[in-house]
């Protein structure tokens, strides 16, 4: 799986976005933290589910259990408005 090339991301001043073209099919602004960046990041390229946790796991120190929920949240929303190639 991966981003699809019609959403583009952004950072900015410590917030990540993500946000449609016009081809994208869906309409609005995804904003979030930079653990929500991170995941675009990672998705920026072909992977897995649980090649993103294990990244996650890598990069940010919590408690089991919270980054495999995290990241199974972030991706059922990006499924919800059409974002992931699968």
């Amino acid at each position: 799986m991966r981003l699809k090339k019609e959403f583009i991301t952004h950072d900015a001043d410590g917030e990540s976005l993500l946000v449609p073209t016009g081809a994208a099919g869906w309409s609005g602004l995804v904003r979030g933290n930079k653990t929500f960046g991170a995941m675009l990041e990672l998705l920026g390229e072909e992977t897995t589910e649980e090649a993103v946790v294990a990244a996650m796991r890598q990069r940010f120190d919590a408690p089991s259990g919270v980054i495999e929920r995290d990241v199974a949240r972030v991706l059922d929303e990006l499924r919800r408005i059409g974002a992931l190639d699968e």
